[in-house]
């Protein structure tokens, strides 16, 4: 099984939303995580300690949804 697998949700797109927009969730809206998707739209990235976390686990989340996915 591939550590970090293909699937609906590209790695490189999150990225860039995530470095560029991360403060404003639209990585999460695009990862079909509406619910945070909105608290880091209503809190800048949950103080900018959410963002900092993604920074750290955003390839695992990406692989975890993917997986999800069955691509």
């Amino acid at each position: 099984q591939e550590k970090f697998p293909g699937g609906a949700s590209d790695y490189n797109l999150v990225w860039v939303l995530l470095v560029l927009l991360g403060f404003l969730g639209i990585h999460r809206f695009y990862q079909g995580k509406l619910i945070s998707g909105v608290i880091y739209l209503l809190t800048l990235g949950i103080f900018g300690l959410g963002i900092i976390y993604d920074l750290f686990t955003l390839n695992d989340q990406i692989a975890e949804e993917n997986r999800a996915v069955g691509y």
